[in-house]
């Protein structure tokens, strides 16, 4: 006897999604239009870190943490938008999970036509006295120095990674590695070297993974 069955046959069909599919693992560079959702990104991945800390708790700040907060966003906003005006700034995720600010070979971000665009300059006048000699009369001539002492003739000749950051949402998902790997291997292939500052000791097992050497320990 033959039997005939009469059941439907289920398909699973994947929902269309507003967000770019290759946005989910693939870096991509962004432009000015988008440097708030990159800082803030960038604002919550460095919420505890110290030196950023250290920059807003100076001991003539009177501020609360939510001042404090939305000084701490500023600074990556200027941050940011300064390298979509001179630098590279990439990201991974759908919703800027992590992002990379980059400088290239020869360029910097200290010219006044960047510093008045970014808003940087708006940084002197909301930091505290002491905040401000943290900042430009400590912390920038020491980035400056630590550099041209570590990179030496290679100095204007290679990638600068100036900060890289994921936001908790998008931890332990390789966003990271993906935005070193993708510049490494542009500077790989014009034969240029690779240079970061880490502000956690620990961080620097995680940067020896990708063929970064320790050159100066500023503790």
């Amino acid at each position: 006897m033959e039997h005939v069955s009469n059941s439907a046959t289920l398909v699973a069909t994947r929902k269309r999604s507003l967000v770019p599919e290759k946005w989910e693992d693939q870096v991509r560079a962004i432009g000015i239009s988008e440097y708030k959702e990159a800082a803030l990104s960038l604002a919550q991945a460095f919420a505890t870190d110290e030196l950023a800390q250290y920059l807003l708790d100076a001991e003539d700040v009177t501020e609360g943490d939510e001042t404090k907060w939305r000084l701490h966003v500023d600074i990556f906003n200027y941050i940011v938008a300064s390298h979509c005006y001179k630098g590279i700034v990439t990201t991974i995720g759908p919703d800027y999970e992590a992002v990379a600010l980059w400088m290239p070979p020869g360029k910097d971000s200290d010219d006044w036509l960047t510093i008045l665009r970014s808003g940087m300059w708006r940084l002197y006048y909301q930091l505290s006295a002491e905040g401000r000699r943290r900042y430009y009369s400590e912390l920038l001539p020491v980035l400056h120095q630590t550099k041209h002492e570590v990179m030496g003739d290679r100095d204007d000749d290679c990638y600068y990674l100036v900060y890289l950051g994921t936001k908790p949402s998008g931890q332990r998902r390789g966003y990271g590695r993906k935005l070193i790997d993708h510049m490494a291997a542009k500077a790989d292939a014009e034969g240029r070297a690779m240079y970061l500052e880490s502000s956690s000791v620990k961080n620097n097992g995680y940067y020896k993974k990708f063929g970064f050497e320790v050159k100066r320990d500023r503790q």
